[in-house]
């Protein structure tokens, strides 16, 4: 078993139990796991062999025993049974339409309903409020999304690293490439849309282990929905049509109606000289445009990542193995940015530590060089303002990126004063996750970004548009603020782990959305311009 296939079998796993009613750590965990696994360069399935998974941080005895049961059996029979207890095809669509997952498996027991197509005759027929506690506004609810009139989205999307994992587990078998939102870099994903010119994807489609259960098809596309209520959509276009098939597929709708009628063409490149307008990036087909793109950054840019975590605070890895691991990617630097005592939920790094800290970040200087560990702190901003740590100590550091943990929740003018007032200090170089949000989780804090801006011009300091999948700020549209405003971005990761360093194409994803060129994006430029910038 390779590790996607594995990864794969953890995540419906983790959506069983789920459902099953366990308890939120346990559910957690095994997602974790399976991002972890999914991201691991080894082959998992051999470590598990060779009684190593436990070497795999956040891999604990539980999850070891049943990555053994998969690895020798090939299936986890608890899984198995989980599926046939909690009916996985009505619980998916339970959470598609919106109604609950619980709800649904009732309505379908009540009714002797197992598939969406049983689900649809029912509605149709007016059999829905025979089950209790349905009435007409949920019958008519259900028959609205079951329609094929109207393509339907999920309530909460999916991160982008989770639905980039789906994409490519549906997409490889069926020789399909992803479009949509996904394809568009947006932040949440609410629909997954694939595009294939390959023989026989269409009926490969309903084999596939993440669609759980099939709304429709025809001769040209179908639609799934996976166990998370989450849409899939396979568009199936002939080989000579595949461009523009992948340009309507990948959108807007806004964007392609400014391009009607388009021409048949293999590629999409093709699509657009046939149009003779110049290729937009997908990130900037959000709204009509015809003119010629901006040059934006890519990830091939980024010449080192200014914001990781070791061992020393919340991170999974030891400061060389951080290092080692950015210079193995190509980086030319890496910033060592453990949390300061004030975060308090974490451990953090006073005065003495970071000084510690520092004869090791020393040693890994001395042993990967030319490649460079610049030393510096993710410093959280106390209630008055003011820095959490002393300034000698700060004037030693490389890099100092500056945070609030704490007061997201403070009235907009108390909390832009308290962080542009620690944006003044002398030492900040860069103003960390600025809005504070977590998607599907927190709100962005009420921070005026116009007046941030302002001052990070006024004081130098640059924005950060954080790589961490359920972060991903600033946000597209705020790094298009700054960028206009000539504030310097930084594309970061805020790697907790090695596997974490790969969140930096999430980070540029979003920078391109906002319009940043590799000009716009600090950590593009050489070390010794980092130093003395």
């Amino acid at each position: 078993m390779d590790n996607a296939e594995i990864a794969r079998t953890l995540d419906a796993y983790a959506a069983l139990l789920d459902l099953a009613g366990a308890a939120r750590w346990s559910v957690r965990a095994y997602r974790r796991a399976a991002d972890l696994i999914r991201s691991t360069p080894a082959p998992v399935e051999e470590l598990v062999r060779l009684g190593r998974a436990r070497e795999l941080r956040g891999i604990g005895p539980g999850i070891e025993r049943r990555l053994r049961e998969l690895v020798e059996t090939g299936r986890i029979a608890e899984l198995e049974e989980l599926e046939r207890e909690v009916e996985p095809e009505l619980v998916a669509l339970g959470r598609y339409l919106g109604l609950g997952p619980q709800r649904l498996v009732a309505l379908g027991r009540a009714l002797r309903i197992r598939s969406a197509d049983e689900l649809r005759a029912a509605a149709e027929a007016g059999r829905l409020r025979e089950a209790p506690g349905v009435g007409p506004a949920t019958e008519a609810k259900v028959l609205a999304a079951l329609s094929r009139d109207e393509p339907q989205t999920a309530r909460r999307g999916l991160t982008r690293n989770r639905a980039l994992a789906l994409a490519d587990a549906i997409a490889a078998p069926l020789g399909a490439v992803a479009a949509g939102e996904l394809r568009r870099g947006c932040e949440l994903v609410h629909r997954l849309v694939l595009v294939s010119s390959a023989p026989g994807a269409l009926k490969r489609f309903a084999d596939q282990a993440e669609v759980i259960a099939v709304l429709e098809r025809d001769e040209s596309h179908a639609v799934g929905v996976t166990v998370d209520g989450i849409p899939v959509e396979l568009v199936v276009a002939p080989a000579g049509s595949f461009g523009t098939a992948l340009l309507r597929a990948t959108g807007s709708e806004a964007y392609v109606a400014g391009l009607e009628p388009l021409p048949d063409a293999p590629a999409e490149k093709e699509v657009y000289a046939r149009l003779g307008v110049p290729r937009l990036p997908p990130e900037l087909r959000e709204s009509p445009a015809r003119g010629e793109p901006p040059p934006l950054v890519e990830e091939a840019d980024i010449r080192g990542d200014l914001h990781c975590h070791t061992t020393w605070s919340d991170g999974r890895a030891s400061v060389l193995e951080m290092a080692a691991a950015a210079r193995d990617r190509g980086y030319e630097y890496l910033a060592i940015c453990d949390h300061t005592p004030n975060v308090r939920v974490v451990p953090g790094l006073d005065a003495d530590a970071l000084r510690r800290q520092a004869e090791e970040i020393a040693a890994a200087n001395e042993e990967l060089a030319p490649f460079c560990v610049l030393r510096g702190a993710e410093c959280d901003i106390r209630a008055d303002g003011s820095l959490d740590l002393p300034d000698d100590v700060l004037e030693e550091l490389e890099w100092v990126q500056l945070s609030l943990h704490a007061g997201q929740r403070l009235p907009r003018e108390e909390l832009t004063a308290r962080v542009t007032e620690a944006m003044r200090h002398p030492a900040v170089r860069c103003l960390s996750h600025p809005r504070g949000r977590i998607l599907n989780h927190r709100p962005p804090n009420a921070l005026d970004l116009e007046r941030t801006i302002e001052v990070a011009l006024e004081a130098g300091v640059a924005l950060e548009t954080n790589g961490l999948p359920d972060r991903l700020d600033l946000r597209d549209e705020e790094v298009g603020l700054a960028v206009e405003a000539g504030v310097p971005v930084v594309c970061s990761t805020d790697a907790h782990s090695v596997q974490g360093l790969g969140n930096m194409g999430l980070s540029v994803t979003t920078a391109r959305r906002g319009r940043a060129s590799a000009a716009d994006v600090l950590n593009t430029r050489p070390l010794a311009e980092i130093l003395r910038t």
